[in-house]
């Protein structure tokens, strides 16, 4: 029997989360180690899948496959293709920087402070959603990806409603209500969305008579499954409400401003960089590959659903005067970007979606962990609260321009390329949503450099006056990932090598090849 790698990858996270929980609780900064060195060895497992995968071998690789449930069908089933092997890389690398920049986040507040704040707890929830995205990517069995991708609400609701942002323009009691009100619509947005696809996946089981992705796809595929059309557009439209919810998609999206402005800086960056990526990998692993007539009959509707999300969230982050808020409606047009990507049918919109989603989740983390570092020094979200920073911390503004700049996809930065591709792919089938698409790089041009404007040049005002610049731990979060976007952005190679033939794969699933060009190349 082969040692069972991806099984090992999702346990230790969730191991690691139990054992952190149960330090004492006088022993804060033991479990703060506990949890930095768990995440640590998750990614060192993280690689050595990586470096195990074989792009040009099998769809699914490392599979393990044991019976569960067997009066239902239901096995555990394990397998990683190239997306979902980028996607477990993003996750165990971000994940230390999360519990580094974290770091303060959860320690115990003044005297008499009506908060209770447990720092053993708060490192253990991040590592128990790490454990659940982490098999959420891996699980080819339905019903196994469906029960961890409705539990990873539960540590998420946690942290949002327990853990929030100490910097908060209202009074405690003001904070704690908003910091419940954004949990709870949170967790009812997505309970809402895994109840309709739990219908779904039912629905599923029924006709195919088990959970197994590679089974069903493959019935399908060769014509033995008997689903008629009616019946694969009601299971899509399960599937793809739930998907959409977590991505989040317009006009599901309305948790997401919420969670990340009432969530600390890390816990923000959980949400959109690692958590709402299980959202738009489920498009490609299960809407596309289990219901391919039903995806290209719903595409039309998706891509102007698509284009309103990146249109609308820009335009929205630019009116913003909060700092996170503005973060979080800029991802809701990124996600847009991502999911046009997936159904515009083509291999260079598909890549660039997948390549989308390791570049967003880098930049995503760059900018807020970043932006928490400012906030946390003020005492503000408010961007009005700021102004003249990089006079007293030139290098916390310099590094928040890089992940201003690599947001708007500047050219030399990682998000630049899987954005073009994005757009070629998409306007070489579908013109017209390609080039009302474009506008969206405009906006994230305008909101972004009215952000860095307002709060980094300028007169210093007095409340800015002798801030700190990065400290040597907020140095180690920012410093790799800053490189990361600079080396992806100049040699993206090592991320779509792995992915491409994953996509070309998803590609002849829904039958779809690229558009020829129109006018023949000079001979």
């Amino acid at each position: 029997m082969s040692f069972p790698l991806l099984t090992v990858t999702a346990a230790l996270p969730a191991v690691g989360a139990i054992a952190t929980a149960a330090v004492p609780a006088a022993r804060r900064t033991a479990a703060k180690w506990l949890a930095l060195l768990v995440s640590l060895a998750t990614l060192a497992l993280a690689i050595t899948v990586l470096i195990r995968f074989d792009p040009d071998g099998d769809r699914y690789q490392l599979t393990e496959s044991h019976s569960w449930i067997a009066d239902f069908g239901v096995r555990y089933e394990l397998g990683v293709d190239g997306i979902a092997v980028a996607l477990i890389a993003l996750t165990a690398l971000l994940i230390p920087f999360i519990i580094l920049a974290g770091w303060h986040d959860a320690d115990p507040l003044e005297t008499g402070s009506s908060r209770w704040r447990p720092t053993q707890g708060f490192f253990a929830l991040i590592l128990a959603v790490e454990a659940m995205v982490i098999i959420s990517f891996e699980a080819t069995d339905v019903f196994l990806f469906y029960i961890f991708f409705e539990a990873m609400l539960i540590p998420l609701y946690f942290l949002i409603g327990g853990f929030g942002d100490r910097a908060h323009e209202h009074g405690e009691k003001t904070a704690a209500t908003q910091r419940s009100y954004a949990a709870v619509k949170f967790l009812l947005y997505n309970l809402a969305g895994g109840l309709i696809m739990l219908a779904a996946v039912i629905g599923l089981y029924v006709v195919a008579g088990n959970f197994s992705l590679t089974e069903i796809a493959e019935a399908r595929a060769n014509g033995s499954l008997d689903m008629t059309t009616d019946t694969e557009r009601w299971l899509f439209l399960g599937f793809f409400f739930a998907f959409a919810v977590k991505a989040p998609l317009f006009p599901l999206h309305t948790w997401l401003p919420n969670a990340m402005g009432e969530s600390t800086a890390p816990v923000a960056v959980l949400i959109t960089a690692v958590v709402d990526k299980v959202g738009t990998f489920a498009m490609l692993r299960f809407c596309l590959q289990l219901f391919p007539e039903a995806s290209k009959w719903a595409t039309p509707v998706i891509l102007v659903l698509a284009v309103i999300s990146i249109i609308y969230g820009a335009l929205l982050a630019v009116g913003q005067r909060d700092i996170k808020r503005l973060i979080a409606y800029a991802s809701i047009s990124h996600f847009g970007f991502i999911i046009m990507g997936i159904f515009a049918m083509t291999s260079q919109g598909q890549s660039g979606a997948t390549l989308y989603m390791v570049n967003h989740g880098i930049s995503t983390a760059v900018l807020m962990l970043i932006a928490g570092f400012l906030i946390s020094r003020r005492g503000s979200r408010l961007i009005a609260d700021f102004g003249g920073v990089q006079k007293v911390a030139p290098i916390l503004a310099g590094t928040f321009l890089i992940g201003g700049l690599a947001t708007l996809s500047l050219p030399g930065l990682a998000p630049f390329v899987s954005e073009f591709l994005v757009l070629v792919g998409t306007f070489t089938r579908y013109p017209v949503i390609g080039i009302i698409a474009t506008l969206g790089i405009v906006l994230a041009a305008l909101y972004t450099l009215v952000l860095y404007q307002r709060t980094m040049t300028g007169p210093v005002k007095a409340e800015v006056n002798g801030m700190p610049d990065l400290r040597v731990r907020e140095l180690v979060v920012v410093a790799p990932l800053v490189a990361l976007l600079i080396f992806l952005g100049v040699f993206p190679k090592p991320v779509t090598d792995i992915v491409n033939p994953a996509v070309e794969q998803t590609m002849s699933d829904v039958h779809q090849t690229d558009p020829q060009p129109e006018v023949e190349a000079a001979k």
